[in-house]
């Protein structure tokens, strides 16, 4: 069974249940979504309250290739202390849930992951987008395509690293794009 969301260029959200046909448009994207768990007998959960103004919600992960749980003894020090607007998460994996300050997501993700370096020597490497191809908000700043945009950059720092490249490998490649 699949559910498909597309956003319409008047603004409206279209949504269709693959396995029976039902198909939904609203003007609120969440009442599609809430109307499409409901046809499918899945448990809607309405999404939390918009975080206040110069804040961002998201979530980092530790994702290796190597199991290690969420109790691992590494993150021990990161489960009892994690930076200030972050709550330690299992996720069959260690994450964090974190709401915090930062002029756009970017930054916000950055610092965190700065502050879990420097104070617990770990690199987080990953904000659990599982399918990073699916942009639904490519023309906002801050939203879910700047979530992907960090995912996949984090990610490759991280796979980087593991292949033997340095900082200055992965400038240089970005370097190369002519982005300003």
């Amino acid at each position: 069974m699949g559910l498909h969301f597309h956003r319409n260029p008047d603004g409206t959200t279209t949504g269709r249940n693959e396995a029976n046909g039902f198909t939904v448009t609203h003007a609120e994207e969440e009442e599609v979504k809430r109307q499409l768990y409901e046809d499918a007998g899945w448990e809607y959960t309405p999404p939390p309250p918009p975080v206040p103004p110069g804040f961002h919600r998201f979530s980092l992960v530790h994702d290796e290739f190597r199991a290690s749980g969420f109790g691992d003894e590494r993150y021990a020090g990161l489960r009892a202390r994690p930076p200030e607007g972050c709550v330690p998460a299992d996720w069959g994996c260690f994450a964090l849930e974190c709401e915090r300050p930062g002029k756009t997501l970017m930054d916000a993700v950055a610092g965190t992951v700065a502050d879990v370096r420097r104070q617990h020597g770990l690199v987080m490497n990953s904000l659990g987008v599982e399918k990073p191809q699916e942009w639904f908000d490519a023309d906002h700043k801050n939203g879910y395509a700047a979530k992907i945009v960090a995912h996949l950059v984090l990610m490759a720092a991280d796979r980087a690293r593991l292949l033997g490249y340095g900082r200055k490998d992965v400038v240089r490649l970005l370097d190369a794009t002519g982005i300003e």
